[in-house]
This record gives C-alpha cells, structure tokens and sequence, in this order.
C-alpha cells in the first residue's frame, strides 16, 4: 500500500472571505475529485456563492493512492475502502493518516488566529465520511460537521467515539446531513441510518432528504447549508471583544 504524502504536500483551493477572517469551514471533496473542483462545483450550483465576509473556506485535496474499489488505480481520495458498502469493515489504516494529515490543515487556521470552536468540517460523499472521523474522533471541539450524500459504515468506529464522549459528558459538534433520494451510488438510507446510529449515540443531528436528487450537490442543499454554518459561525462572535 503507498504511504499517504505529508500534509504539507496536500494542495487547496481557498475561499478568502470579504473581510476580517474569524471563521473557517474545511470542506472535502469526494473521491477522485479535487478542492478545486468541488470548489467550482459549488460556485456552479449554488446563488449566492458558499463565500462569506468573515469565514475562510478551505477545499483540500487529496493525494493519490491506489484505490480498491477501482481494482487498485490511482485515485484521489481520503481513504480507502474495501467495496463501496455500508456493511462491511472499514480501512482504518488509511482513514487514521489521513486524519494527521488534515491536522495540519486545521491547525494552519489556528495560526491564522481562528479557534477550533469557530470551524466548520464538511464534505461530499467520502469527503463527508472522512469529516465524521475528523469532526467526532479527532477535534470535537468544532462547532459543527456536514456531510453530504455520505455515509458511514453500520459498525464504524466514529459511533463508539460519540458514545464515549455522550457518555463522559463531553461536548461533540452539530450534524447537518443532506442526502438525495435518488442516489444509486450511496443509497439514501444508507445516509438515514447514519444519522440515526449517530443520534443514538448521543449527537444533535439534522438530516435532510432531498425528492429525486442523485449523487450530486444542489442549490436548495448549498442554500440549506449556507444558512446552517452562518448559525453556527456567527459573525460577531468575535468582533465583540474587539480582536
């Protein structure tokens, strides 16, 4: 299996906002996409633009691997899989560096002055799985996670690290979810289930079913979404201590 590249060799597409930076919202792309396309995707169908005066969107890219699904080509994508299906095992092997990986994204918007509090992790299909484990496993103190048309495995591990943290007390971030009814690639109630094994687990989640949509974006999702990160993102929430 190839080794996963250094964070510092994932490229990105940036979202700079209008003015003073005191948000960040990380958004992953799925698989054999790029930030740059995603980032062109949304642009595409989504009026207004998913830009904002205060909050810097950033869309990394993943590096390429070989990629079971397609019998071992090079594909750029977060993780691994060994079918594309929520009942089987998941590659947590690559799933765990991959999330170091994007630390080192998360932690270049902390330099730039913004808390974990005021971020947002996102993503379409993979790229939503890939934001649950880094949202719930590794940095639950951000302020929400999306994902869209995703899914988890039914035996994921990202369940038992909201259980534990439900359990202990612990604060986890809001889920938004959005998922089309007509996906052919991931099933709807694949993306149902998640979020219903997520809020067993004891997470605030919001699921949203969009009638027909196949496995793509939406303007009515993007709009859906955009109003969710402004509630979570606001922003004041900084420029009233004056910084």
């Amino acid at each position: 299996m190839a080794a996963v590249p250094s964070s510092k060799l994932l490229g990105r597409c940036v979202a700079s906002p209008t003015g003073k930076h005191s948000a960040s919202v990380i958004f992953l792309h799925g698989s054999g996409d790029t930030g740059r396309g995603v980032r062109a995707w949304v642009k595409e169908v989504s009026v207004p633009d998913l830009a904002f005066p205060h909050i810097r969107v950033v869309y990394p890219t993943a590096p390429a691997r070989p990629y079971t699904p397609m019998r071992g080509a090079l594909s750029n994508v977060w993780f691994d899989r060994y079918k594309i299906s929520h009942d089987c095992l998941e590659h947590l092997e690559s799933i765990d560096a991959m999330a170091n990986s994007l630390g080192a994204v998360i932690q270049e918007e902390i330099r730039a002055g913004v808390p974990k509090h005021r971020m947002i992790i996102g993503g379409f299909s993979m790229g939503g799985a890939m934001a649950l484990h880094l949202a719930c496993r590794y940095h639950p103190e951000v302020a929400g996670v999306f994902a869209l048309s995703s899914f988890l495995n039914k035996d994921s591990v990202v369940y038992q690290a909201v259980e534990e943290r439900a359990r202990a007390g612990s604060p986890l971030p809001e889920l938004f979810q959005g998922h089309g009814t007509g996906d052919e690639l991931v099933f709807h109630k694949w993306g149902e289930e998640t979020t219903a094994l997520l809020k067993k687990a004891g997470m605030t989640t919001t699921f949203h079913s969009f009638p027909g949509l196949q496995h793509q974006l939406s303007r009515p999702e993007i709009e859906l979404l955009r109003s969710w990160i402004l509630t979570k993102l606001r922003p004041d929430s900084l420029d009233a201590s004056g910084q």
